[in-house]
């Protein structure tokens, strides 16, 4: 009786085809928090600035 299962360890075609298939879309992108962090550094430095004057 065969094994049906390919182990993708096996060969490397195989293991490129395994590791291409992962999910797409599994973790959301973080730009906005990226550019929120921006935005809020340069809101407090602009806070700090002001309060020095």
């Amino acid at each position: 009786m065969s094994d049906n299962s390919v182990d993708p360890s096996g060969n490397t075609e195989a293991f490129r085809a395994f590791t291409r298939t992962g999910p797409e879309s599994g973790s959301p992108s973080k730009l906005p928090f990226v550019i929120g962090g921006a935005v809020a550094a340069v809101v407090l430095i602009a806070l700090v600035l002001w309060l020095a004057l």
